[in-house]
């Protein structure tokens, strides 16, 4: 792992350089990816990188700066640059660090690093990916073509240390397994796909249930047609429910805030939704991707409620969106290498109902469930909604037939104060999770 020193050693030169304040992160990694198509290799990566990213506060002037040269010389050079950048920028009355107070890391075990991973060969590697490409042929005579399954997986470590006393360090692993076959009936012909993603190899699902579940979302798509033009509820599974997660984020997170450019703006203690939406920002849950012991400016990483039972309780905010708003970090600051901090999330999540995805559709006289969106024309200003989709259209409780080629309008804000109900499907497969969730009502247009 990458020595912890080196990160305290560049903030203590920035300073007798003249820095006034220092953040310095340093990162390393192994990526390897294998891509099967049509039972060959079709791609294969395995690198490793290594950096480290320097911000300097001279006064109210801020300068960054980035190498891959982890030498004696690279780190002067980094130091160096950092401060010349400083030394030419405009001044801005709202930069600083968290006061020491703020800072600190959680301590528990996080389950965010696993070892099975690193012990797997680049063979048994492929054979995972040639396996899932093989269970999703196998599953279905119409999956005839494919564009690929593949065996991702990462392992690394991170450092973070600031000029008022803290210095921390995780390490990270992930590996996932994906599928996205092609499945052709006559004219028709779709793609779907599947995928899971875990810390650990351990937790992953087997290729032969991501193969099968793949050629089941596939061949469920073919014979899709279009609808009549419509107002009608709408089911989105919980793939596509993350985006609404996604689009929440946005409308909170504190850049948007602070600009005025969102429709929350100003919401907050507000009822903005209906009682069946809980949205939660959680950092601190062991094992999910969304999961680390500080935030990117040395924060400890926590449990926010950002709506509660439909009422706005937080936005989500680094130090800096703090500050200019007059309120505290939640912990949210984040950062590639180096530069400024934005505002990223934990795990983000749509708190689960007690219905089943069964027993929402069966509700359903008549609507729409979607599996796919398409493009996307979501203004967080105004909260106007319209996106293209595909699914299956719900005829008395059931699902009667494919649909695709339409597109689903509405407002955000409409949305939100109809969410009917969420399944209790809840599944983490990323920082971002939701169950299915039903809107009381969204225009389709189709022809």
């Amino acid at each position: 792992m990458i020595d912890p020193d080196l990160a305290t050693q560049t903030i203590r030169q920035a300073l007798e350089r003249g820095a006034t304040d220092a953040e310095c992160t340093l990162a390393e990694g192994e990526e390897f990816s294998a891509v099967v198509r049509m039972r060959s290799l079709e791609k294969l990566k395995d690198a490793g990188s290594r950096a480290a990213g320097l911000r300097v506060l001279v006064g109210r002037r801020a300068g960054s700066s980035y190498t891959s040269d982890l030498s004696a010389a690279g780190i002067r050079m980094l130091v160096d640059s950092a401060i010349e950048i400083a030394a030419i920028s405009t001044e801005d009355p709202h930069a600083g660090l968290p006061d020491p107070s703020e800072l600190g890391a959680l301590t528990a075990d996080l389950q965010l690093y696993s070892t099975d991973i690193q012990n797997l060969d680049t063979a048994y590697r492929i054979e995972q990916a040639r396996a899932t490409e093989e269970a999703t042929f196998a599953a279905d005579p119409r999956i005839t073509n494919s564009e690929g399954s593949s065996f991702d997986a990462y392992s690394g470590a991170r450092v973070f240390a600031n000029s008022r006393g803290f210095l921390g360090s995780y390490r990270l692993s992930s590996c996932s397994l994906h599928s996205t076959p092609v499945a052709r009936e006559g004219q028709f012909m779709e793609r779907d796909y599947w995928y899971s993603s875990a810390r650990s190899y351990a937790k992953l699902e087997s290729p032969a249930a991501i193969g099968r579940r793949a050629a089941e979302r596939t061949v469920r798509r073919l014979g899709a047609r279009k609808v009549p033009t419509q107002k009608v509820p709408v089911v989105f599974d919980p793939q596509t429910a993350r985006s609404l997660l996604g689009n929440i984020f946005d409308a909170v997170e504190g850049n948007s805030i602070y600009r005025s450019a969102s429709f929350l703006a100003g919401k907050l203690g507000e009822r903005i939704a209906s009682e069946n939406v809980t949205v939660i920002d959680d950092g601190t849950i062991p094992g999910l991707f969304g999961t680390s012991p500080f935030d990117d400016e040395g924060v400890p990483s926590r449990r926010t409620v950002v709506i509660d039972r439909g009422i706005l309780k937080s936005y989500l905010l680094n130090t800096y969106t703090a500050v200019k708003l007059g309120l505290k970090t939640t912990g949210n600051a984040a950062r590639g290498i180096t530069g400024n901090t934005g505002v990223g999330h934990g795990n983000l999540y749509l708190e689960k109902g007690d219905r089943s995805p069964d027993e929402i559709i069966r509700g359903i006289q008549k609507g729409l469930y979607v599996t796919e969106l398409i493009g996307s024309s979501v203004n967080i200003v105004t909260g106007d909604y319209s996106r293209g989709a595909a699914g299956l259209w719900i005829e008395n409780g059931e699902f009667a037939y494919p649909v695709s080629e339409i597109t689903i309008a509405s407002t955000l804000q409409r949305m939100l104060t109809d969410v009917e109900s969420a399944g209790s499907d809840l599944d983490f497969r990323g920082s971002v999770a939701s169950p299915t969730v039903v809107i009381r009502e969204m225009t389709v247009s189709g022809h």
